[in-house]
């Protein structure tokens, strides 16, 4: 997986391309523990995401915890695939998808 992050002051966008999965999903975690630091505004882009299995998921739900504190976090360009995991596991109804 690959992770692109571009900052404009206390917004950040992450940029994913991949999967998202076990193996990848604590290089994630490891990354957002500190470029949240000063974030308010957060966008994860999955644009270029293949796959997202539940480590992936886990990580979605406590990034979504931590700016729910901080600030706010909005997920955009979900594909069809990963739209459907976010719908059979309710993510659809906690994480702000446009």
């Amino acid at each position: 997986m690959t992770i692109r992050k571009e900052q404009n002051g206390t917004a950040l966008t992450i940029y994913l391309e991949g999967r998202l999965d076990t193996t990848t999903a604590p290089e994630l975690e490891e990354e957002l523990k500190t470029a949240l630091d000063d974030v308010t505004e957060l966008t994860v882009d999955l644009g270029k995401l293949d796959y997202m299995s539940s480590a992936g998921l886990r990580v979605m739900l406590s990034t979504q915890k931590r700016m729910n504190r901080q600030g706010s976090m909005t997920v955009v360009n979900v594909n069809d695939v990963l739209m459907e995991i976010f719908e059979v596991t309710g993510f659809d109804t906690i994480l702000d998808i446009k």
